[in-house]
């Protein structure tokens, strides 16, 4: 009998190389001292996946990985916090998909992106029992899947029953969003964060841009607008979530972790707007660490930093 995982994680798998603080990179072969260097699973589906396994869901992993020491590495780390692997593909042709981010004092994350194993998942390689028995798929950058092959894996989810949830990793364009738009008809809920929703639809600001991207077809876009919080933005209007206070080391995962903790809550049957509060409450705990798995936490924690925060976050 197959298993039968809360949520299936299926994209963007990487490992990310981190360190910080760096305030430049040093000219020709010089050096500088730094505090931490990490390796951390991420990626829109990876570290989405850890985050939700954290948070106490049962969750299959499902994307493309190299039979390199990075994929291994990966595996590891993904497995660690309690993440089925076996729904990730091992290539022996190509890398895995690595991530090298120096981290700059106020917590920015310039980034030098190797795509690799990401762009040679194929519809062959979905975990379709798996997704139709799930409660939830998260798709982590559809653009590695390709237009056609997105839509087939979010339509029959959506057909199954299983509610769907996007994040594109890409900057963003509006050729991007024309290209994807078969397949946002069948997502449940987009998480872009501000500048993407802008890049994507050419709009004048994240509002404007929310609303378009609700006419492809969206159930509900939540934008993630860092500092400032969240906004729901569905056919019954815009909802303001504002952030929690923290102090930021590192912003690295936290777009995954709020979309992990979004899911997590319309699991306990919370609102769009009440879901987005335990999102933005997860990401602050992963903002206080290195990497897109920071932060020691589970449900129970998390929970007890939204009540005990709730009056400075309004």
């Amino acid at each position: 009998m197959p298993r039968v995982p809360d949520v299936v994680a299926l994209g963007a798998h990487i490992l990310d190389v981190l360190g910080r603080p760096v305030e430049a990179i040093p000219e020709g072969q010089g050096g500088a001292l730094i505090e931490e260097i990490r390796l951390s699973p991420a990626g829109a589906a990876g570290g989405t996946a850890v985050t939700l396994a954290k948070l106490g869901f049962d969750v299959l992993s499902a994307g493309a990985i190299g039979t390199d020491d990075a994929g291994r590495v990966l595996v590891d780390a993904l497995e660690r916090f309690g993440v089925d692997c076996s729904g990730l593909k091992r290539r022996d042709d190509v890398q895995t998909s690595c991530t090298i981010l120096p981290i700059r004092p106020n917590g920015d994350r310039p980034a030098l992106h190797v795509i690799g194993a990401n762009g040679t998942f194929t519809i062959d390689d979905v975990p379709w029992d798996e997704i139709s028995s799930a409660s939830f798929l998260h798709v982590g950058g559809p653009e590695f899947l390709g237009p056609e092959n997105a839509t087939e894996i979010l339509s029959r989810a959506r057909s199954a029953g299983t509610v769907t949830t996007c994040d594109v990793l890409a900057d963003g364009w509006p050729e991007l969003l024309d290209m994807l738009a078969p397949a946002m008809e069948h997502v449940d809920y987009l998480f872009p964060n501000e500048e993407q929703s802008v890049a994507l639809t050419g709009a004048s600001g994240w509002e404007d841009a929310a609303r378009a991207l609700l006419e492809r077809g969206i159930g509900t876009v939540v934008v993630t607008r860092g500092a400032d919080g969240a906004a729901i933005v569905s056919a019954s209007g815009v909802e303001l979530v504002p952030a929690f206070e923290t102090e930021v080391v590192d912003t690295t995962g936290c777009g995954d972790a709020f979309v992990a903790g979004f899911i997590r809550g319309l699991s306990l049957d919370r609102s769009p707007r009440e879901a987005a509060v335990l999102g933005s409450a997860t990401a602050s705990l992963v903002a206080g660490g290195l990497g897109s798995d920071a932060g020691e936490f589970d449900l129970d924690r998390v929970l007890e930093f939204e009540a005990s925060t709730a009056a400075i976050t309004g």
